[in-house]
């Protein structure tokens, strides 16, 4: 009997061992997460989807969707995973997205997935523009709290603005879409130019303003929700100001590239991505989620944010992404910071 576990005992081992000697499939993830999301997204989804490894590649909104595009005929991304929806509705207006409606995709919010049958890409969660307001240099610079744009043009805010520029960032885009969602294109240009006077300096990324401003190098920083909240709740002085007068917002979501070697671990690993755990997660960091039953369990966040949206055709706006990022250049990228 003794013999006969022992050979049971010793066979389970060898089975196990040979599981985890099986290769996995390394996927190619493309993505403009923040960094401090990687590594539990990593985790989150090598644990429910067995057999996969992913191998992140992140750069900001901008820098990411360039790269897809100049990859176009010899695709290196598997799966996108966390990249504006504007960028994903370019990318699918140039056919470079796999058709496919991952399995429980129907339960996600109608405007968070794609209107194709099968999808093209599916929703994770919503971000929208904010301020970062620094306290302390407000004081020592006799600043007003701001609780709307225009409330930037003052000249009290003379160098004291920095924000994002939306030809790299996906941040960037969202605030200035917002901004011609609220006002009209014609005024949202002319609040652009007066805003441009008191800005100091635009950066590449979306999260740099707020870090900026939570660090007391500028009273303002036009950042995010979720990079704002952060940083409040880590003990930076700073408010999170969600303006009254309408704010952009984006959404965040996922998509398999078409031409994929390896089409069934990316259809696996998008699956998960729409799932309740996969939306909890992102509850970790976000506070609308694009599956329902989800929950955020982001602290401190702004009351009645969700009110302030403006509303916005994401086609259209990523239609026209192009030139408007090239009229934003033509009048303001004198100030962008260098590129590294």
């Amino acid at each position: 009997m003794r013999r006969i576990l022992l050979a049971t005992m010793a066979a389970i081992g060898l089975t196990a061992a040979a599981a985890q000697a099986q290769p996995r499939t390394r996927l190619t993830v493309y993505t403009a997460l923040e960094n401090e999301q990687l590594a539990p997204f990593k985790a989150a989804a090598e644990r429910a989807v067995p057999g996969i490894e992913i191998a992140w590649v992140r750069d900001s909104t901008g820098v990411i969707t360039a790269r897809l595009i100049a990859e176009r005929a010899n695709p290196r991304a598997d799966v996108i995973w966390g990249l504006s929806v504007f960028s994903l509705l370019q990318l699918e207006a140039a056919g470079m997205l796999e058709p496919y409606t991952p399995a429980g995709a129907d339960a996600l919010r109608p405007n968070f997935r794609s209107a194709r049958t099968p999808m093209t890409w599916t929703g994770m969660d919503a971000f929208v523009s904010a301020i970062c307001f620094n306290r302390v240099v407000a004081e020592q610079r006799g600043l007003p709290r701001p609780t709307t744009w225009a409330a930037l043009l003052s000249p009290a805010f003379r160098g004291q603005v920095v924000m994002p520029n939306p030809a790299s960032s996906g941040t960037g885009f969202l605030t200035i879409a917002g901004w011609i969602g609220a006002m009209g294109e014609a005024q949202a240009w002319s609040f652009m130019d007066r805003l441009h006077e008191n800005v100091q300096v635009y950066t590449h990324s979306g999260s740099a303003p707020c870090n900026n401003a939570a660090r007391g190098e500028y009273g303002a920083g036009l950042s995010f929700d979720m990079r704002s909240v952060a940083l409040r709740n880590q003990g930076a002085p700073i408010d999170v100001i969600v303006p009254t007068d309408g704010v952009g917002f984006d959404l965040e979501a996922t998509a398999i590239v078409r031409g994929t070697a390896n089409l069934d671990a990316a259809r696996r690993l998008a699956d998960f991505t729409v799932t309740r755990a996969a939306g909890d997660l992102y509850g970790r960091f976000y506070a609308l989620l694009a599956h329902p039953a989800a929950t955020s369990t982001v602290e401190n966040y702004p009351a009645d944010f969700a009110a302030r949206l403006v509303s916005q055709d994401f086609s259209a706006l990523a239609a026209r992404r192009e030139e408007i990022l090239r009229e934003w250049t033509r009048r303001y990228d004198g100030k962008s910071a260098p590129r590294n």
